[in-house]
């Protein structure tokens, strides 16, 4: 009630109407999509912690998977530091040496590659912060790796480059995913000894669970605590609103549906009201704070229309009226060493479906334990950069047309211009079937994004046939034809050939061990 006086009062003096955002389902569906984020369409973070510097290729989930034995992670770990009841993930985390991190590289980088906004990862489900945090006093960033107060310095040098910063958040889980260091071998010359997870000195790190026996079998586990105590509950909210209140982000990533599944989300939506009214007060009573969580099973509660969805390696399957947020990786989340990115064209052509769909992009890319990238890495974010300096006006500030597109082609639309990208390469003249029906009289132009001057087309009783000059044709650069129109809003379209994201969903799930959709929505 407190929180909500200071608001009203805040908002008045300002002479702005306040919106407050109660802590309970219908108040928060009053939610919706900044605009600033539907005008950004792209932004980039990094998974980057101690786990990055685990010497390992499985590290996604390093922290849990070191504890649990004949686990690939756990070879690893007795290969390259011990076996875990003598040499544990605490050790790692000191081990972790970040000298090279250095946030004004990272940021010229990502703005250079075209990026609008830009996350930092405040905290895995490791249960290490990458802030000065408060209360995660000794396992946070400031003492160990970088030794740094990384969401300040990412968030600082993000807002000098003229973008928006916010932060990507995977902590709910922890309570229960990092069980598994209370554990121990349960074959071979250490069966029964106790992990070190079980030391009694670093259960701020480890978890202490003063009713074990109550979390239920460990596979239940993974995603969110079915059940948890209260204590655990205040501490991943304080932890929540003490990020909030002090770096005062406009972005808030939960990586899940809001916590917890037997408190009905109540501490999740008050985590949620305090982020969106905090967020109304930085600027001028008018919340632009982005939040986001999945729609998963057994990942919390999940209430419509109280968020925006967040879709892991997933891509919506048709235009959406309330913009989802598509969140992909270069390559695996953390650095693994292995040169297993994707191509330039493959997360470009998944950019733009994204945003042919009404759909936020969000690139995932992985440093390396001491803060610097791959060449690859860089190499990709400058070519992704490029592109976007020629293509770009077919992206940012961009709204769907009627439909998405047909084949490898997307359409986005500004003002009266219709955007055609090409996700592939031409060989011949492009026929655009989705315009059958249309006249010569409808269109004023078509140019070629980056060059001078008009190219030919021809109306033909099966759609638009754009030529293509021959020094395009069987180019690996995806080109972007924009139509001009006298009146786009009036034109008629033909739904055709809808290229399917089904294969790209199952590209990742091959490649990476993603689940497709994840439970999100039915793809073709």
């Amino acid at each position: 009630m407190k929180l909500k006086s200071l608001f009203l009062l805040l908002c008045a003096s300002t002479n702005v109407m306040a919106q407050y955002y109660a802590p309970s389902y219908s108040s928060l569906q009053q939610y919706k999509c900044p605009d600033w984020i539907k005008e950004a369409k792209f932004g980039i973070y990094c998974h980057w912690n101690a786990q990055s510097a685990s010497k390992s290729e499985n590290n996604g989930w390093y922290a849990r998977e070191m504890y649990i034995e004949g686990s690939a992670a756990y070879n690893d770990h007795l290969r390259n530091w011990g076996h875990p009841s003598e040499v544990g993930y605490k050790d790692v985390v000191e081990a972790w040496n970040a000298d090279k991190f250095d946030a004004k590289e990272w940021v010229s980088l990502f703005k250079e590659a075209g990026a609008k906004f830009v996350l930092t990862m405040a905290v895995h489900h490791d249960n290490f912060d990458m802030w000065d945090s408060k209360y995660q006093p000794k396992w946070n960033s400031t003492h160990y790796g970088p030794k740094v107060d990384v969401c300040k310095m990412i968030r600082d040098e993000t807002l000098k480059a003229g973008m928006r910063w916010g932060v990507t958040t995977h902590l709910e889980r922890s309570y229960s995913w990092f069980q598994t260091n209370k554990g121990a071998d349960k074959t071979g010359v250490k069966a029964g000894i106790p992990y070190d997870g079980n030391m009694l000195e670093y259960q701020d790190l480890y978890h202490e669970y003063p009713n074990f026996a109550d979390l239920g079998p460990d596979f239940c586990q993974l995603r969110s605590p079915m059940v948890s105590p209260q204590s655990w509950k205040e501490m991943w909210k304080n932890r929540s609103i003490d990020l909030i209140s002090r770096y005062h982000p406009d972005f808030f990533y939960i990586d899940g549906a809001l916590p917890y599944t037997d408190d009905g989300g109540k501490v999740g939506m008050e985590v949620e009201s305090f982020f969106l009214n905090h967020n109304a007060e930085q600027h001028g009573g008018v919340c632009e704070g982005f939040f986001g969580i999945k729609d998963i099973k057994h990942h919390g509660v999940f209430y419509p229309g109280a968020a925006s969805i967040l879709l892991e390696r997933a891509y919506s399957d048709r235009i959406q009226e309330e913009p989802q947020l598509s969140d992909e990786s270069i390559g695996a989340w953390f650095h693994t060493g292995k040169s297993d990115y994707y191509t330039v064209n493959r997360i470009l052509s998944s950019m733009v479906d994204v945003v042919a769909k009404n759909c936020i992009f969000l690139l995932n890319i992985p440093p390396k334990a001491d803060g610097s990238f791959d060449p690859e890495a860089v190499s990709m974010l400058k070519e992704i950069g490029a592109w976007l300096d020629v293509n770009g006006d077919a992206i940012y500030g961009t709204s769907p047309w009627k439909t998405f597109g047909e084949g490898s082609v997307r359409y986005t639309t500004k003002g009266n211009n219709l955007n055609v990208i090409v996700c592939s390469k031409l060989e011949n003249d492009l026929l655009l079937a989705s315009l059958k029906g249309w006249k010569n009289s409808d269109i004023k132009s078509i140019r070629l994004l980056g060059r001078e001057g008009n190219v030919s087309f021809k109306i033909t009783d099966f759609g638009v046939l754009v030529h293509i000059p021959n020094d395009i044709k069987d180019s690996d650069k995806f080109p972007t034809f924009q139509i001009e129109c006298k009146d786009l809003v009036n034109q008629p379209f033909t739904v055709v050939n809808l290229q399917s994201v089904k294969a790209l969903n199952e590209e990742a799930a091959k490649k990476f061990g993603a689940t497709g959709n994840n439970g999100l929505i039915p793809l073709p």
